[in-house]
């Protein structure tokens, strides 16, 4: 291409002007217009090429029919449709392939407040203790912090989710919170006082790690959880079990009077999560403690507060009116917050079922401890610690629901998780799946 430089633009047809004479010039102008007289009849005349009814784009051209005849494209321009049309297709497939590959659990935040049943390492790291094998041993194959020779129930969901598990809020080292915060601490209650991270220090500290992601997202630095994730997060809570456990020396009516401060408690650290923001939360009842090895190897008269799986009737009524109150807590909440979801799980039901029905999942020692020492009927001794030497340790793949005499295996964890999903057990009945946020666009 001629450039101004080179006398390219105007100016070269100016030159060529000059160099003609006038009566030369009117000549090619002539014999310009003729020829291309000449071309136009030809093509308005000419009939169009035979085209077989298999041509494909590799043809060496195409024609189309309209009122003024045949119009013939050259290969070239039949082949660059083809492309266009390719390209247009490629494109559509890319973008299939893209929402197909789109990972399970992308932009999913969850946020946990709890005790021992779903501290993920918390309490290890934040008083220095030392856990040792066989802790974590049928999944991880080494100590991660879990009360449980594996998984707890969180872990779980996150896993079914398609998250990470939940890093601990405490925990210094290899902490990943892109996906969400653990905040739960082995040995935590719902009210506050009687322990050190109690449910509004959680609270506390979910609010803390929530202004700091902020004030790093103004400050134009990366924070681990965009602002918009924490109103689509889920916030999961699972408290309670301890405060229960420190009333059942009391009377049996002296501990349903205990009940109603601790349901209080949890009510109140969910209005103030729903005012940072919080909306979709998915909250556990309390589990069947009467049916723990723990309680049942306690000193007892006579057997006939047993029930007829073998459970402690008395400790199993105060969970059940635990939950009934939590329950009717939550209804309470759905009419102030009516912008929020709030799910109940009652997993009392669900972890009886496991004693009442254990030969359907394989287990054959429900009330039996799998780490602990004394050997049957519950393997357990207060005095005595899974982790010292000479503990009675059933062999690993053998099915028990009690890990140590107070928490869960990670076989049992897992059928309890499944069954938490399952959206048989909560009120309302939703599966947990509902809860999630609507996949980003991918424009």
């Amino acid at each position: 291409m001629a450039s101004a430089g080179n006398g390219g633009g105007g100016g070269g047809v100016g030159a060529l002007k000059r160099s003609m004479g006038p009566l030369r010039l009117q000549y090619y102008i002539v014999m310009g217009a003729v020829a291309a007289a000449v071309v136009l009849a030809t093509l308005r005349y000419m009939p169009g090429p035979a085209i077989p009814a298999t041509a494909t784009a590799g043809s060496s051209a195409t024609t189309t029919s309209g009122g003024g005849g045949a119009v013939v494209r050259s290969a070239p321009a039949a082949a660059a449709e083809v492309e266009d049309e390719e390209q247009a297709q490629e494109g559509t497939t890319t973008a299939t392939t893209k929402k197909k590959r789109r990972k399970k659990g992308d932009g999913l935040v969850l946020f946990n407040f709890g005790d021992s049943n779903s501290d993920t390492g918390g309490v290890a790291a934040v008083m220095g203790i030392r856990i040792a094998p066989p802790e974590g041993r049928a999944y991880f194959h080494h100590p991660t912090g879990r009360l449980s020779d594996g998984r707890v129930i969180l872990d779980f969901i996150c896993e079914s989710l398609g998250t990470p598990h939940l890093s601990p809020f405490m925990k210094p080292l290899g902490s990943n919170y892109t996906h969400g915060v653990n905040f739960a601490i082995a040995g935590s209650t719902a009210t506050p006082g009687t322990t050190t991270f109690s449910l509004d220090v959680q609270v506390d500290q979910f609010v803390f790690f929530k202004e700091r992601c902020l004030d790093l997202i103004d400050r134009g630095e990366a924070a681990p959880i965009e602002e918009k994730a924490f109103p689509d997060a889920i916030y999961f809570m699972d408290i309670g079990h301890n405060d229960i456990n420190g009333v059942l020396h009391l009377p049996y009516h002296t501990m349903l009077e205990k009940l109603p401060p601790v349901i209080a408690e949890i009510k109140k650290a969910i209005e103030r999560l729903h005012k940072n923001g919080a909306r979709k939360f998915w909250i556990h009842g309390t589990g069947a403690l009467g049916c723990m090895p723990q309680k049942l190897s306690m000193p007892r008269d006579d057997d006939s507060d047993l029930d007829e799986h073998g459970c402690i009737a008395t400790i199993n009524n105060v969970c059940k009116k635990f939950n009934s109150l939590l329950s009717e807590a939550l209804d309470e909440l759905r009419l102030t917050l009516k912008s929020s979801t709030i799910v109940f799980v009652d997993m009392f039901a669900i972890k009886y079922d496991l004693v009442a029905n254990h030969t359907k999942y394989g287990i054959e020692k429900p009330l039996m401890t799998c780490c602990g020492h004394g050997g049957p009927p519950y393997n357990y001794d207060p005095k005595e610690s899974c982790m010292t030497s000479d503990k009675y340790l059933c062999k690993l793949g053998e099915k028990f629901i009690s890990w140590d005499g107070v928490h869960f295996t990670d076989a049992a964890n897992g059928i309890v998780a499944s069954k938490v999903l399952s959206g048989e057990y909560n009120i309302p009945r939703v599966k947990l799946t509902s809860l999630l946020p609507k996949p980003k666009s991918d424009e």
